[in-house]
């Protein structure tokens, strides 16, 4: 989308530095700048009837009744729902989850025997919040509680039939609760019945055809549950047994003389659980998310506080969900993926301010080196790719190699995915066995796809959008050419047709402090709510400055508007290089956020341009 217009020529562009380059950003011919977006613009439409009706009866502006509408709240009800204050009392009850009669029947009378119960986690951080979270409180109802989470390498996803071996055998444990999996544990949970420990199943992972033999099996996506609950994570599913629990053991007089817990103490736990396992932000997760957040910012547990200092937030200040799943989340996550997610529960169960700085510290520092591995892992599947480009002929990737440290290829393939607009499955070798991590585009059920698959592997696990699986090497090509043929016979085109989903177009001169309130009436944006995503045009760069990674720090007016034209501060990272030569923008795609100024300042995130 070049124009042969003159470019307004920038100050400059400076390093990270005092340093300053020199050369200005270059006035360039339309050929040589010529670098258009590399994705469609799709620009929401919702019906003009729908945002007169929310305009009126919300007395809400245009651009939020847009941004309303485009999130699927097409009546003031749902919209004013949405809008509403977090509070525990808009919360579905737990009744209609099927099977939590007969579990909270056991828990309870586990809870008043002072029976040893184990709770069996995952290693992410949704099955790690999970765990925690019903730790916290079956102890503080008295309870006897044990907890197990999975080693990523030497226990592999799930409940094993040597994990009920050990249990039966050195602890006397006759009651086994899982957080975050279970679905598919078939051959472990019959192994318990002939030992005599009864397991109750909480997930919300995809279930086969058949459902475990145990004595509950508490996932909202059941066929057969009724709830209304699947959007639920992990960490959700764990927090709705325990409000059940608290009322059951309250009918039966169980508090009488004793402090009933206050459940919203781990809501902290739901929020991260629920955004790291990108659960959709929408209904439950929305309103438990919002009160978590709320609670991050003033955070009674001290791993938590030492996180947020070793990531660089305020030990005071509002953690965003965007916060939340870049600054505190990968560091809690990096615990299961290169070490181990003891780690993690000891950082969010400790108590000693000084020994939660040194679990920060140790989480800081594997994150770190997590970031070091997955850059070498995308760098070796980029040289395939290369070498091999009949890898991106059909509408999936899967790549193989030894090597590869099973703990980061789902975030490298998160990447991929994202990179190459189709599903993506990597697997680390190690021997004649491969653990695999896939990742998805929305619109494509990834949990679909690979149980279509499932005569090819050795074990599936996850959801729609990311999954983990084993799988025998020899069985690679043929999984690989099944799964192309399940995406491929899925009806997914519109979802592999890459395109940026424009909410609205908002010039820069439009930009008002009014507009970031209405965008943070919104929040917290991730999976199911997106953060808006608008379009100016005629834009041109005033100054420009490199920060570290090749990120830019721009300061942008509407073309033409001289210097008493109105400018406002913008960030872009990973700029196109040739884009980001250009001084002047056609289209420019961006979001928008507070500054972090003095006031309620606006400051643009530049997602995508077209030199003009």
């Amino acid at each position: 989308m070049a124009r042969q217009a003159s470019i307004a020529t920038p100050r400059g562009i400076a390093t990270g530095s005092r340093r300053r380059f020199p050369r200005p950003l270059r006035r360039r011919s339309a050929s040589a700048i010529e670098a258009p977006m590399k994705k469609r613009l799709r620009l929401a439409r919702p019906p003009e009837g729908v945002l007169r009706e929310l305009e009126q009866r919300l007395g809400v502006s245009p651009l939020l009744a847009r941004l309303l509408a485009n999130r699927g709240l097409t009546t003031a009800e749902a919209a004013r729902a949405f809008l509403a204050p977090a509070a525990p009392d808009r919360l579905r009850p737990p009744s209609g989850l099927k099977d939590l009669e007969p579990a909270l029947e056991r828990l309870a009378r586990a809870v008043r025997g002072r029976e040893p119960i184990l709770l069996f986690g995952d290693y992410d951080v949704d099955g790690v919040t999970a765990a925690v979270l019903l730790e916290g409180f079956l102890t503080a109802c008295g309870a006897r509680v044990a907890r197990y989470l999975p080693h990523r390498i030497e226990d592999g996803y799930g409940l094993r039939p040597r994990h009920i071996r050990e249990a039966a055998r050195g602890r006397g444990i006759r009651l086994v609760v899982t957080v975050d999996c279970g679905s598919s544990s078939h051959a472990a949970i019959r192994e318990a019945a002939a030992a005599g420990i009864e397991v109750i199943v909480t997930d919300h992972h995809a279930v086969g055809a058949e459902l475990p033999p145990a004595l509950a099996v508490i996932n909202p996506r059941r066929p057969d549950c009724g709830a209304g609950l699947g959007h639920l994570a992990g960490v959700g599913v764990a927090f709705y047994l325990a409000v059940a629990l608290r009322r059951r053991l309250r009918e039966d007089g169980f508090w009488d003389g004793r402090p009933e817990p206050n459940l919203l103490a781990w809501s902290d736990l739901v929020a991260l659980g629920t955004i790291a396992d990108l659960a959709p932000l929408t209904a439950e997760n929305r309103i438990l998310t919002r009160i978590g957040l709320g609670r991050l910012a003033r955070s009674p547990r001290p791993g938590l506080e030492a996180l947020k200092a070793a990531a660089g937030l305020a030990a005071d200040a509002g953690v965003s969900g965007e916060e939340a799943a870049f600054r505190l989340i990968p560091p809690l996550n990096a615990a299961g993926r290169l070490e181990h997610p003891q780690l993690a529960a000891e950082l969010l169960t400790a108590r000693d301010p000084a020994a939660a700085g040194r679990l920060a510290r140790r989480l800081t520092e594997l994150n770190r080196a997590r970031r070091e591995l997955e850059r070498a892992v995308l760098a070796e599947a980029e040289a395939e790719i290369a070498s091999r480009p009949e890898r991106l002929a059909g509408k999936t990737l899967v790549l193989a190699r030894p090597g590869w440290h099973p703990g980061v290829i789902g975030i490298a393939a998160a990447r991929l995915a994202e990179r190459y607009a189709r599903p993506v499955v990597l697997v680390a070798l190690a021997g004649d066995r491969g653990r695999g991590s896939a990742r998805s585009l929305p619109g494509i059920d990834l949990a679909a796809c690979l149980g279509a698959c499932r005569g090819h592997l050795e074990a599936l696990g996850g959801h729609a959008q990311a999954a983990g699986l084993e799988i025998a090497a020899g069985r690679l090509e043929a999984f690989r050419e099944a799964f192309e043929e399940a995406v491929a016979s899925a009806g997914t085109e519109g979802a592999l047709d890459p395109a940026w989903s424009v909410d609205a177009p908002l010039e820069i001169d439009d930009i008002a402090a009014s507009t970031l309130a209405e965008i943070e009436a919104l929040t917290p944006f991730g999976t199911g709510n997106p953060e808006p995503l608008f379009v100016a045009h005629e834009v041109e760069a005033v100054t420009a400055t490199r920060l570290a990674q090749g990120h830019l720090r721009l300061r942008l007016r509407r073309a033409g508007s001289g210097e008493r034209g109105r400018t406002l501060s913008a960030v872009w990272f990973r700029p196109d290089p040739r884009a980001a030569e250009c001084g002047r923008f056609a289209r420019l795609l961006y979001r928008l956020r507070a500054g972090r100024g003095h006031g309620p300042s606006p400051e643009l995130l530049v997602e995508d341009a077209d030199p003009g």
